[in-house]
Order: C-alpha cells, then sequence, then structure tokens
C-alpha cells in the first residue's frame, strides 16, 4: 500500500504559528506574581547575602565595640535581633516558594511548546521520506523503462 504524502500546502494548513512562551508567561503573571518573582529573583543572589552579611557583622559590631553612649541596641536587643532575622526567614521562604512555583510552571509550558515543535517537525519530515520515497520508486521505474528500451 502506497502512502500518500501531504503536500506543502496541506502542511502550511496545519501548520500552528509558533509561540513564544517566555513571553506568554510573563504577560500572564499578576502583580503578586511578579512581584514575587522580583522578590526571589534579587534575594537568591550574592549580592543580597553579602549586604545581609555585612550588614549583620557592622549591626553587630558597632552595638559590641562602639561608645556606649552611641550603641542603639546594646547586648540584650541582640535577641530582638535574631528575632528580626528569624522573621524575614519565616517571610522569605513562602515568597522563594512561590517563586519556584511559578518558574515550574514556565518550565513546563516551554517544555510543552517544545513538544509542539517536536511533534511538527516529526510529522513534516515523515512527510518529506514519503515524497523520497516516492520519488526513488519513480526513478528506478524510469530506469527500469529506459534499461528495456
Amino acid at each position: 500500500m502506497k502512502k500518500t504524502p501531504l503536500s506543502i500546502e496541506e502542511l502550511k494548513s496545519r501548520r500552528k504559528p509558533i509561540r513564544n512562551v517566555n513571553l506568554e508567561h510573563k504577560e500572564h503573571l499578576s502583580s503578586l506574581e511578579s512581584l514575587a518573582l522580583w522578590i526571589t529573583n534579587h534575594i537568591g543572589t550574592m549580592g543580597f547575602f553579602l549586604v545581609i552579611f555585612f550588614w549583620t557583622i557592622i549591626w553587630l559590631s558597632f552595638n559590641i565595640f562602639g561608645p556606649k553612649e552611641f550603641q542603639f541596641d546594646p547586648y540584650p536587643a541582640f535577641v530582638l535581633w535574631l528575632f528580626i532575622s528569624n522573621m524575614i526567614q519565616i517571610f522569605l521562604m513562602p515568597l522563594i516558594m512561590i517563586g519556584q512555583n511559578l518558574e515550574a510552571k514556565h518550565t513546563k509550558a516551554r517544555a510543552e511548546a517544545d513538544f509542539e515543535v517536536n511533534t511538527k517537525a516529526e510529522r513534516e519530515i515523515e512527510t518529506i521520506l514519503v515524497h523520497l520515497e516516492n520519488q526513488n520508486e519513480m526513478m528506478l521505474e524510469i530506469l527500469n523503462k529506459l534499461k528495456n528500451k
């Protein structure tokens, strides 16, 4: 049974427009989701870590070694600083998880778009191969007719 290949017009009519999944993802984010992504993208950097690290060292050093009259957070208040840092961690963890979930959705959308492109390419390659097989059969028929003359 001979498989008839799709024509180029049929292939073009079946073709879906190529999507930019990255752009679609950004367009569908709410303002709160955009804020969560912005925060997690900036907090998850070495720059942010260094700012927090050096701020903590300066804070603690000034309150330990600074002149007594200028110490704004003397010894017992370090507990307050530890409490504040723990609160920051408690608030950041859900934000980071929200950012990770949004990135996972984006990754899934990109994977689906890649699958669509791969499926389309597979159909087109199959059609090209069928065309080549038909051309090969036709060339063999022509060659056999030329030999028999």
